[in-house]
């Protein structure tokens, strides 16, 4: 076998990817420090924040890189190190915020966002201050769902300092990454510079007096639902999912990342959206395409709360493209709307347990 050399290593290690964003770790910039004596092979794998759920993983796969596209019998040393610096206190930093809610799921296309969306509307109806972050650093849809797309923001002086204003529609602040870039251009950011940024629009926007601030996280359960996470003070999650088996078992990576010992947030409860298939033409018939009540039997089984059960309708998505949210819809209730608004007051009496413990 040739000698070892940094650029064996560098190749060996740009086929290792981070599990959540897709992309490879040396691309993410988060190998560092490479070292080569002889055998033994040494370098620094630097995370977002030492809690990163998937650490093990990616150290094991890093490992098992080297061994397969350099040499089996190197000895591999990974140290896991992190750019984690000391945060002031979350509550310090959001004083007129009383409750932070954060909306998620373990992987894309269960409809997380619309769930945010309505429950934002939903807590707005019942006469609280409501505000709306979306998070989705890579996939920003707030500003499609509340016909917003181009909106200008402003900046406002407090205490010697400029804050971004949040945009006001139907009574609801709003804050996305989507109204700070191009929307006809993809995001292409490394790891730690995507969560950089996120943490700039949680702690630079100016939310004044707010009841329920709504987050509308990213999919999966990586570095940057961690930096969320510790950044803002957080009351408890929601977690959304889809009946099927295969959404399922993501649901419970969810829990487990809030459950860590390092992350502490109490899971609130469950949301099933697309529960069910119900045709405009005939209301009162249940169609159970994706399955039936499969989040509802995993609640039980978890013994976390069931918030609420949301049908297949044509009109919620119909309603996400147009910028009117389904739960606007109050001049005659319907059964999205009133769904939603289950929803919405199963999450204040979960949030009215945790206050009373």
């Amino acid at each position: 076998m040739s000698k070892i050399t940094t650029t064996m290593i560098e190749m060996a290690l740009s086929h290792v990817d981070d599990p959540d964003l897709g992309q490879s770790l040396t691309q993410l910039g988060m190998i560092e420090n490479i070292s080569v004596n002889g055998l033994k092979v040494s370098f620094d794998l630097v995370l977002t924040t030492p809690a990163c759920p998937m650490k093990s993983k990616m150290k094991e796969d890093c490992i098992n890189a080297i061994h397969e596209y350099v040499d089996r019998n190197a000895e591999v040393t990974v140290n896991l190190t992190s750019r984690k610096v000391e945060e002031p206190d979350p509550a310090d930093m959001f004083p007129n915020i009383k409750h932070t809610i954060l909306v998620a799921s373990g992987k894309g296309g269960v409809g997380k966002s619309t769930v945010a969306v309505n429950l934002a509307v939903s807590l707005a109806k019942t006469g609280a201050k409501v505000g709306l972050i979306d998070a989705d650093i890579y996939g920003p849809s707030i500003p499609i769902m509340f016909n917003v797309n181009h909106q200008d923001i402003f900046g406002e002086n407090h205490d010697g300092k400029t804050y971004m204003v949040p945009v006001e529609k139907y009574g609801i602040k709003l804050m996305s990454v989507g109204f700070l870039v191009d929307p006809e251009k993809a995001l292409v950011w490394r790891g730690p510079m995507a969560s950089g940024a996120l943490k700039q629009l949680l702690t630079e926007t100016w939310w004044d007096e707010i009841d329920y601030l709504v987050v509308d996280m990213p999919p999966g359960t990586g570095d940057i639902q961690l930096t969320i996470a510790q950044t803002l003070p957080v009351t408890g999650a929601i977690i959304v999912s889809t009946p099927q088996r295969v959404a399922l078992a993501d649901v419970v990576r969810g829990v487990e990342m809030f459950q860590n010992p390092n992350i502490g947030i109490p899971v609130l409860g469950f949301v099933e959206n697309m529960a069910y298939f119900t045709p405009a033409e005939l209301p009162d018939n249940r169609y159970y395409i994706f399955g039936r009540e499969g989040c509802s039997k995993l609640a039980k089984e978890m013994d976390i709360t069931l918030l609420g059960q949301i049908p297949l309708v044509q009109s919620i998505a119909e309603s996400g493209d147009s910028g009117k949210p389904v739960a606007l819809w109050s001049e005659q209730p319907t059964p999205e709307s009133e769904a939603f608004m289950e929803v919405a007051q199963n999450t204040i009496k979960e949030i009215c347990k945790l206050e009373k413990k």
